[in-house]
């Protein structure tokens, strides 16, 4: 009977709930210290330190904070209770992204969802404590929320009939009063990544950077925060944030995994997820650390080296080469996205007509649209074009098989003279002749290249 005793499973309770969703991404305990671990250590020695997680979901962040003060504050605490108290209501705040979150991050820091009650570990006057949630609203301004880009139309049909908003506070200008002439030592979290903006189909923008952004305004001494990587390379809504992060010479160090599975194990993010610090003291070049499952590289460089950033750190010298050669690069002839400007959904007619003469292709199928209805690039419609899905399949190479290879980018395919493409697709570019179409086409089905895309935007 000791020995089944002694090798009962008793999981941590927020390791379970990190594998829960896909939606809302829990932070593993392991992750969290991992984090904490950027951090200089003698933080957790000093009884004035200052922590806020400003995305509180299940606490653990402060909860681990909580056990490294615990241990650091022992010789200026020697009563249990006494350091407990002084932790709870002087060191660790929290603003909650939901009423639920709000709960069990109270559950998981103070072992009871109402601080006030005398099952907490420490009591507050107030069943908050230092955990706080006030749902915000919103500030439409042209169809979307000024604060977090959420469209107006998708928000009144998502949230009509729903108690929670998704109007966070930290981003919304609601820091709660008693946080808000505070000055933090340290901001650390795991934001919520986007939200619904109202565009067409399933169409989301990002609202992490905004988290990242506002925790900069506050001008704490460090930000450690867990992001999606597809700043990296910008893209929607993230082109300027990108630049931001690139020139910050204040980011000493940048943890990334091109496959979020290897960081949140059972999911799938695509082009992966980082963790970085930013140090207000710091200035200089950024250690990175890149893990592919059981593959890690380091290299120390400047996150500005180039336009986006190169996740490879084996790459960078061959890319060195290829810029040093001075040779004619793509990015001079590749289109912008929605070359055409036809939505992702446009089908135009089903039938051919003397009107309707230039031919629509779109994920469906194809349709037939006028020259009227080409909003953009109407120079090129007669010209040959080199096209590619704008989705990479299977999010690149997250959730494949090593062995069974990756996809760095679709098959590309030849678009004739007076055929178009809709938003699903991106035009690399175009030329002339047939046989120049041909070639450029093979080229793209090349290793080279494909390694070169893979390695610059996975």
């Amino acid at each position: 009977m000791n020995d089944v005793l002694n090798e009962t499973y008793n999981p941590d309770v927020l390791e379970c709930i990190a594998n829960l969703s896909n939606d809302e991404v829990f932070t593993p305990p392991e992750v969290a210290n991992a984090m904490l671990d950027l951090l200089p250590q003698e933080l957790f020695s000093n009884s004035n330190t200052k922590f806020l997680d400003p995305a509180c979901k299940s606490g653990v962040f402060l909860r681990e904070i909580a056990k490294r003060l615990l241990v650091g504050l022992e010789k200026e605490y020697p009563d249990l209770q006494s350091r407990v108290d002084h932790i709870f209501k002087n060191q660790l705040y929290g603003i909650a992204i939901t009423e639920l979150t709000s709960l069990l991050s109270r559950r998981s820091v103070y072992c009871c969802k109402y601080a006030d009650n005398k099952y907490s570990v420490t009591k507050f006057d107030t069943l908050q404590g230092n955990i706080f949630f006030d749902e915000g609203k919103h500030l439409f301004v042209g169809g979307k929320c000024l604060h977090c880009g959420i469209g107006e139309q998708s928000f009144k049909e998502q949230f009509t009939d729903k108690e929670e908003k998704h109007a966070y506070q930290f981003i919304h200008n609601l820091m709660p009063g008693e946080l808000e002439n505070m000055k933090f030592d340290v901001i650390i979290g795991n934001p919520p990544y986007q939200m619904s903006d109202g565009g067409s189909g399933p169409s989301a923008s990002p609202i992490y950077n905004r988290f990242v952004d506002c925790a900069k305004r506050l001008n704490p001494k460090y930000i450690t925060m867990i992001i999606p990587s597809r700043w990296f390379s910008g893209g929607k809504g993230l082109d300027e944030f990108r630049d931001n992060m690139l020139n910050d010479n204040h980011i000493s160090q940048l943890i990334d995994y091109p496959n979020s599975a290897d960081c949140f194990a059972g999911v799938d993010i695509a082009g992966g997820v980082n963790y970085f610090l930013w140090d207000k003291e710091y200035k200089g070049l950024c250690s990175i650390k890149t893990v592919r499952g059981e593959k890690v590289s380091y290299s120390k460089r400047a996150l500005n080296q180039f336009d986006i950033f190169i996740r490879s750190n084996e790459s960078i010298s061959i890319i060195k080469k290829i810029i040093d050669s001075k040779t004619e690069v793509m990015e001079n002839i590749v289109f912008s996205r929605n070359p055409f400007g036809f939505e992702s959904k446009a089908r135009g007619k089903k039938v051919k007509d003397e009107k309707h003469h230039i031919k629509l292709l779109h994920s469906q199928g194809y349709g037939f649209v006028s020259e009227e209805e080409v909003q953009k690039n109407n120079n090129f419609v007669a010209l040959w074009k080199i096209s590619i899905g704008k989705l990479v399949p299977s999010n690149g190479e997250v959730g494949i098989d090593p062995k069974k290879g990756y996809n760095a980018m679709t098959q590309p395919r030849i678009l004739k003279p007076y055929e178009v493409i809709t938003d699903s697709y991106l035009v690399l570019g175009t030329v002339k002749t047939e046989e120049e179409a041909n070639n450029f086409c093979n080229y793209m089905k090349l290793k080279f290249p494909r390694f070169l895309m893979h390695e610059t935007y996975s």
